[in-house]
């Protein structure tokens, strides 16, 4: 296998994805495919958390929903997303391309913001969501299948890590251009939403600049099925442990309104997430290439603990001061687990297909958060908002044991 990655590495030396010539790049540098989707995915994110700060707020108290409402709509929006995700992943891999597909899902996402600007009711926000996650869920499996055919394998998890930073960093400048635009400038919600969608454009021209060469795509099997045949033992006790984990695994949009609930202005609340997405931002890179050298296993495990520690503090925090310790340390829990188990899923994919085996890592993640989003809904509305961060302490707990109990000490490159 080493020999065969250095022949990759010098294929794409010559193909220019790596430049020897610039004294800011090494032979071991960041490929240039892997900075344009890390530019391309901070783009995406600032459009995305542009909004959602805001969000949960808007449907509450605008729309006059419920809790419950809040819960449907962010479970089945992110969960629909990362179920499409199978499928896309299975079309990227039989029409062996990844680029288009990725840009399909780029462009839908621009083009569904403006749904939520104009609603009246919560069900067009629901709908609107649910059009933006979509495009989010086409493209997610076909870039992270480019972003690893561009990647020498021993550097993957730290490109894996360079992409979840990148979105990270637009998590934090997302809600501080939001908080400037209502604050200084003295935009509406309706009209942030509108402003969203011209870095989610940008962000789907910049796809179309990535270098694809079909030769790259690692495909899998010649008659490839939306399946898991051709995974490892490995893979599959991977998507075990990722479901049950799924189950604590509810929206952001409960911590901020927790946040509120605690105290917090809405201006205060947003810097608090943006806090949270700033240690994710910065946690994220150095995770994934600790992940490259000491496995994944180990910083997915503390990752889980450290979720389940963040959400039993929402859970007995009494105090708003404590909702920004809060939020910092649970910006570890991404950095932690999202490059690292999206790279354990490539480690581990077999003989099937890379964007295959990721769309199904997705569909897992993304059915298990539609439950959880909507247990936590009810939990607020039924029992208390404290009943919603219990059980996901308790489940996350319950995921953390699995993984020492299942996944691989090392990864297989």
């Amino acid at each position: 296998m080493k020999r065969k990655s250095s022949r990759h590495e010098k294929n794409q030396r010559g193909r220019g994805d790596t430049s020897s010539a610039s004294p800011l790049l090494s032979a071991s540098a960041l490929s240039r495919s892997t900075i344009i989707i890390g530019l391309v995915s901070l783009l995406g994110d600032i459009s995305s958390e542009m909004i959602y700060p805001i969000l949960p707020v808007f449907i509450t108290q605008t729309l006059r929903a419920p809790a419950t409402a809040v819960g449907l709509i962010e479970g089945i929006a992110v969960g629909s997303a990362s179920i499409v995700s199978g499928v896309s992943g299975w079309i990227s891999d039989r029409i062996r391309r990844r680029k288009p597909v990725a840009f399909a899902g780029y462009a839908l996402t621009a083009l569904s913001r403006p749904m939520i600007a104009f609603a009246s009711v919560w069900p067009v926000v629901l709908g609107a969501r649910f059009a933006d996650r979509f495009g989010k869920g086409i493209r997610t499996s076909p870039r992270d299948a480019l972003l690893a055919e561009t990647s020498a394998a021993k550097d993957r998890g730290r490109s894996f890590g360079f992409e979840r930073a990148m979105d990270s960093a637009g998590a934090v400048l997302g809600p501080l251009i939001g908080l400037a635009l209502v604050s200084w400038v003295g935009l509406q919600a309706r009209q942030i939403f509108l402003v969203s969608a011209i870095p989610a454009t940008l962000a789907s021209l910049l796809i179309l600049s990535v270098r694809e060469r079909r030769s790259d795509i690692v495909g899998g099997l010649p008659n490839i099925r939306l399946s898991i045949a051709g995974t490892t033992r490995d893979y599959k006790r991977l998507l075990i442990v990722v479901g049950v984990f799924g189950l604590a695994n509810s929206a952001n949009a409960f911590l901020i309104l927790r946040a509120e609930q605690l105290g917090l202005t809405t201006g205060a609340t947003i810097l608090a997430y943006a806090l949270f997405n700033a240690v994710a931002s910065i946690a994220s890179m150095p995770a994934g290439a600790a992940s490259d050298r000491i496995g994944r296993r180990n910083l997915l495990i503390a990752g889980y603990a450290i979720y389940a520690l963040s959400y039993a503090g929402f859970a007995f925090a009494s105090a708003s001061w404590l909702v920004w310790p809060l939020f910092a340390l649970y910006g570890f829990f991404p950095a932690l687990t999202d490059g690292v188990s999206k790279a354990l899923a490539v480690d581990t994919a077999g003989k099937s297909g890379r964007a295959t085996a990721l769309g199904v890592y997705f569909a897992v993640v993304g059915i298990t958060e539609i439950a959880a989003s909507s247990i936590g809904g009810i939990l607020w509305d039924k029992i208390d908002s404290r009943a919603t961060f219990y059980f996901g302490a308790a489940v996350s707990s319950a995921a953390v044991v699995l993984s020492f109990a299942l996944l691989p000490r090392r990864q297989v490159n």
